[in-house]
């Protein structure tokens, strides 16, 4: 038997905005579509959600062949359905935002699928409501590192504080007083100082720090 046949019936995708920092500047991956309609637009990275799977495990599955990378840091940002977002079919998608580690990435991954990582001030136009979902994601993303330290996981595991004040702030768009910054993290007992030392950003080089997730997890009353 089949039912709901009195109802009209429709696709329904997901699309992953992928954001990395590099050279200070938050970034965004994206490329040209490779199917009609929208041909050759700017886009973002998506497809179409399996009978047999659900979307959080289709964004997965997204993210993955992209990357590379397993067990990324990734959350929903909410359901897209203009009823003529899509020219081609009624599509609804649900768009997802993950964090990687620019270095974790294979450049051959990246040329593989014809990807360009962009500043996040300067994306281009965008196919469809794709531009809306990078805003809508920016949007959650700086609500989010208020309150839960999801920064560390564009960073490498060893990171300097200037390093650590230039992604906050180019999440944030803002610039941060440095001197009340520091001393905000340096009271988080998450943030380890190492005896290790970055020379390459400074003549005296910086101490690097790490991220303990264990400590974090046993006291997590953390506000930035």
């Amino acid at each position: 038997m089949t039912y709901y046949k009195e109802y009209s019936q429709f696709w329904v995708s997901v699309d992953v905005i992928i954001f990395g920092f590099d050279e200070s500047k938050l970034k965004v991956l994206i490329g040209r579509r490779q199917m009609d309609p929208g041909r050759g637009e700017w886009s973002l990275y998506g497809g179409f959600v399996s009978a047999n799977e659900s979307i959080d495990e289709a964004a997965e599955h997204t993210l993955e062949k992209l990357t590379g990378l397993s067990n990324l840091y990734m959350r929903q940002v909410g359901a897209f359905g203009a009823v003529d977002r899509d020219p081609g079919e009624r599509v609804i998608s649900v768009a997802y935002y993950a964090l990687i580690n620019v270095k974790d990435y294979d450049e051959k991954q990246r040329e593989k699928y014809g990807l360009e990582w962009v500043d996040i001030n300067k994306i281009p136009t965008l196919y469809s409501d794709h531009n809306l979902m990078v805003e809508q994601a920016l949007k959650k993303m700086r609500q989010k590192i208020k309150t839960e330290p999801i920064s560390f996981r564009l960073l490498p595991s060893l990171f300097t504080l200037t390093q650590l004040q230039r992604l906050y702030e180019a999440v944030i768009g803002e610039e941060v007083d440095k001197r009340n910054f520091r001393k905000r993290i340096k009271e988080m007992d998450f943030i380890e100082k190492t005896n290790l030392i970055d020379k390459k950003s400074s003549k005296r080089g910086a101490a690097l720090y790490r991220f303990n997730n264990k400590v974090y997890n046993e006291d997590p009353n953390f506000k930035l």
